[in-house]
């Protein structure tokens, strides 16, 4: 993990109740973690509706944007398969090869201008 996550992680447990299971997210109400569901439907969401994301948005949506991320850091093909904990590299390519817009327009067009620029001094 990040030491940085890690760091944040710490000080939000040290801010929530105590449990008797440890938990790092307890709901007030049930000291028990909370439903996944219910926060994808009420939180997730409403953060998503803010931020004006069209679409269907869950949680597994995170996983897409982390290994387009690991993409454009330039991370071997072989590193992204293991942070995503495939068992296999075409998952990692097939299902969660999806790259940002930005991305495949700057690729796009440094393709291109290979193409495009002329030698003028012949």
């Amino acid at each position: 993990m990040d030491p940085g996550v890690a760091t944040i992680l710490l000080e939000w447990k040290r801010l929530c109740l105590a449990t008797e299971g440890d938990w790092v997210f307890p709901s007030p109400r049930t000291a028990k973690p909370y439903d996944s569901g219910s926060l994808r439907k009420k939180v997730l969401h409403a953060a998503a509706l803010r931020a004006k994301i069209q679409g269907r948005i869950g949680w597994h949506t995170f996983r897409h944007s982390y290994r387009a991320w690991l993409d454009e850091t330039s991370a071997p093909l072989g590193v992204q398969q293991k942070l995503m904990r495939h068992a296999n590299i075409s998952t990692t390519m097939n299902v969660y090869g999806g790259a940002f817009m930005e991305s495949k327009r700057k690729a796009n067009t440094s393709a291109v201008q290979r193409v495009l620029v002329q030698d003028h001094t012949k």
